[in-house]
């Protein structure tokens, strides 16, 4: 067995067999489902109704808030014209009402639109606030429109909805919000492996820190070379980490299951819908959901499955060169902080440039160009492969992941065997720099 063989043997025993390792195994699901069924029940919970009471001196639009009851059940309006505003105002301070809706008289309609007041002791949401403007716009658009001597019948009926169907070249019909269900799958792809590169990352720089700090690697280095050793701890932490995931992927959906199963709580995203609506919607959308099925099982699957196996692998030896590095040139965890921001912005940019570029334009400069970056294209190009990307574009941003992976393992290994005898001083930019030309 070789040397590298060994050490990736050794690192990953030492992990699994770790005390905090296997709890946090088995006691991460449990936290997962506890804290998603938790949320679940919450906003399965009806909010408290708040209380609007109205103060109409001109009578025109009480009756437009009173018939809102009936709809939503999280304001209830109440008609208190006929009591004192100031009394009213009063029970706004000692909060009996959640706010007030001042509508006083006016010569026209016109001054209704600078005149009203809301009174409350906290600032109002400004979707609530909108739909009051909203109901109050359309009484007097309508008076308006009666006044003018204008059907308002007949104008409602010459209103028209338009639905424009999505059409393939080749004749297929398409469905709407395909583009967000292409960056969801991507994103969550992408976001996986940026999650798995800061959590084991992390693994393999403690680990680092850990035998520096106690010397066994003072020992180790005597019978192995520092490129060997960087090498097995990256792969070794990694096995245990992928171990680690499956086993989180299994228990974690077991228990979601089971938490749906015997306590009846809802943990997915049609938990706060009713079963009337649930039926109504299946019966209106049969003929959309096999469309949209259909569509997804149109995706390059096979390109998503193969490109986030190819990208998870590379990213992953990428960043973790990088950790390995900082942790080799550092005596304790606190000192690594001031290298791990410039390590971090390269994945958070990714995200960012995924959801707010890839998605409006998967094949435009910025996309094409951040797929190809190394230290972005793990996460920009999966996001970027369910709107089909041509082989050529792949090819050259793997070609460039794993030829920038040697290259950072390559000057990551100077810093490496340099670093991982230094002790009692904390490195800075310059030193690492003068330690890449020994």
């Amino acid at each position: 067995m070789s040397i590298v063989s060994l050490i990736i043997k050794r690192e990953f025993i030492a992990k699994v067999r770790n005390k905090s390792f296997i709890v946090m195994t088995f006691l991460s699901p449990l936290l997962f489902v506890a804290i998603a069924s938790f949320v679940a029940y919450l906003s399965s919970m009806k909010a408290e109704t708040k209380r609007i009471a109205i103060h109409d001196e001109s009578g025109m639009f009480v009756r437009e808030f009173t018939s809102q009851n009936n709809k939503n059940e999280e304001y209830k309006y109440l008609d208190l014209s006929l009591i004192d505003l100031k009394f009213l105002r009063d029970s706004i301070t000692n909060e009996s009402y959640e706010g007030l809706l001042f509508i006083p008289k006016a010569s026209n309609d016109k001054d209704f639109e600078s005149k009203i007041q809301f009174i409350s002791n906290s600032s109002p949401s400004i979707s609530f606030i909108e739909n009051v403007q909203d109901i109050i716009a359309s009484k007097l658009t309508k008076n308006n429109l009666e006044k003018a001597h204008l059907d308002t019948l007949a104008i409602k009926n010459a209103q028209s909805k338009v639905n424009i169907s999505l059409t393939k070249s080749s004749g297929e019909e398409s469905v709407k919000g395909l583009n967000e269900i292409k960056i969801g799958i991507g994103g969550a792809f992408g976001y996986l492996i940026m999650m798995f590169i800061i959590i084991y990352g992390n693994m393999v720089m403690r680990s680092v820190i850990e035998e520096k700090t106690s010397r066994i690697v003072e020992i180790i280095i005597s019978s192995v070379k520092p490129f060997q050793l960087m090498m097995g701890k990256i792969i070794g932490t990694s096995l245990a980490g992928l171990l680690q995931f499956l086993i989180w992927a299994i228990i974690g959906l077991s228990l979601m299951f089971a938490a749906s199963v015997f306590f009846g709580v809802n943990v997915g995203p049609t938990a706060r819908i009713s079963p009337e609506m649930m039926q109504t919607a299946q019966q209106e959308m049969t003929g959309t959901a096999q469309m949209y099925i259909k569509e997804l099982w149109n995706l390059p699957i096979a390109s998503i499955l193969i490109g986030f196996v190819i990208y998870f692998i590379g990213g992953y030896f990428l960043y973790s060169s990088f950790y390995a590095a900082i942790g080799a040139a550092v005596d304790n965890q606190t000192d690594s902080q001031q290298f791990l921001l410039p390590i971090i912005m390269p994945l958070m940019l990714s995200v960012y440039v995924g959801f707010f570029t890839v998605i409006n334009d998967p094949h435009g400069t910025v996309a094409v160009v951040f797929s190809m970056i190394p230290l972005t294209s793990p996460i920009v190009m999966l996001m970027r492969i369910p709107f089909g990307v041509p082989l050529w574009q792949i090819a050259i941003s793997v070609t460039l992941l794993f030829g920038s992976f040697f290259f950072v393992v390559w000057f990551a290994a100077k810093i490496y065997r340099i670093g991982i005898l230094m002790y009692g001083k904390k490195p800075t930019w310059s030193e690492m720099y003068r330690w890449l030309k020994y």
